[in-house]
């Protein structure tokens, strides 16, 4: 053959070459062109962040809801495409940063870490700015934290029912601390009275840690506790629990009577959560919720509950709701506010 077929090939190759790869550029084009017309078929996009998602939580760093905060986004970050911030916005117990939530867009970017005093508790004891029934769309509850009713080492309580019989006797004698007025551990006392159709004499503190000195100083006779509170205290015998008031007893505490259990129909726990200003789109709430399930599923939130003792509390929105709307509605029922 001539040197002039190698030339010929060489020169049907080029010319294939650039077809193809027009070709391409042309399904290319293609492509862009169907995604700038919009998700065929009408179908809807996922949703999706397009800013830093932002944990709004009402109390100041190094708190239960700050700690559940912080151990969630670090767990559910790998599954969002945009960083989690924690924001702290303490005071009122919580009810400044559920005011401020509720007042923002219902874009998923802000959300409130709630189910504590802010959610339940505070809305039965005074009018808020905020109606926790209507102002948030909960997305997912992650942990619950069981309160006992304790006494202390020396007390002349060894259990409930003697506590109800000399309240019967001495009305508004017997002393119980609380974090605070309006306080999820004031709360436990408010509905055990109540139930069991009694006068209790509250003593506020600031915080649950002043709440226990003033039940190991003797100023008080008694005081709720979380289960991680009264780490090394009730093995040593300064603290006595009386009573819990979950719905079933605690594996940590197994002789431990339920206020049910006792007679009284008291179930109040504290709990945090998620919740987004109400109005947020199904698209949203959905997406929210999933990563976070999965961000409760990995070693760093199981990490986070072993290194507290805190409980894995996970319900969804719509379960996270209903307790927390039956919490509110029986201290309602209790303080006569209907």
């Amino acid at each position: 053959m001539s040197t002039a077929a190698p030339s010929l090939y060489r020169r049907r190759k080029i010319i294939m070459e650039e077809a193809e790869m027009h070709g391409r550029r042309g399904i290319l084009a293609g492509a862009a062109a169907l995604a700038a017309a919009g998700p065929w078929h009408g179908a809807r996009a996922a949703w999706e962040p397009t800013r830093p998602i932002q944990f709004i939580v009402g109390f100041a760093p190094g708190g239960g809801a700050d700690l559940a905060a912080r151990a969630i986004a670090e767990a559910s970050s790998p599954f969002f495409p945009a960083p989690i911030v924690v924001i702290n916005r303490p005071g009122a117990g919580g009810a400044i940063a559920a005011q401020h939530v509720a007042d923002l867009a219902p874009d998923g970017l802000n959300l409130l870490v709630g189910g504590g005093s802010e959610s339940t508790s505070l809305p039965a004891f005074r009018e808020l700015p905020y109606d926790p029934k209507r102002s948030f769309r909960s997305i997912i509850r992650l942990t619950r934290q069981p309160l006992l009713i304790v006494a202390r080492r020396g007390s002349r309580f060894s259990d409930l029912q003697s506590v109800v019989e000399a309240a019967r006797r001495s009305p508004g004698t017997i002393s119980h601390a609380s974090s605070g007025q309006g306080s999820i551990y004031h709360a436990v006392f408010v509905l055990l009275s109540k139930a069991a159709g009694v006068e209790l004499l509250h003593v506020p503190f600031t915080g649950g840690g002043p709440s226990l000195q003033a039940l190991l100083s003797n100023t008080v006779e008694l005081a709720v506790l979380a289960p991680e509170e009264m780490v090394g205290l009730a093995e040593s015998g300064d603290v006595r629990p009386l009573g819990v008031a979950s719905a079933e007893r605690l594996p940590g505490y197994p002789s431990v009577p339920t206020l049910r259990e006792l007679g009284w129909n008291v179930v109040v726990e504290n709990m945090k959560g998620l919740c987004a200003p109400a109005g947020l789109p199904d698209d949203a709430y959905s997406a929210l919720h999933d990563r976070f399930r999965r961000g409760m599923q990995t070693p760093v939130w199981r990490n986070f509950l072993e290194r507290t003792g805190a409980m894995d509390g996970y319900l969804d929105g719509p379960g996270f709701q209903a307790v927390t709307d039956s919490v509110i509605d029986a201290l309602r029922g209790a303080l006569g506010r209907t």
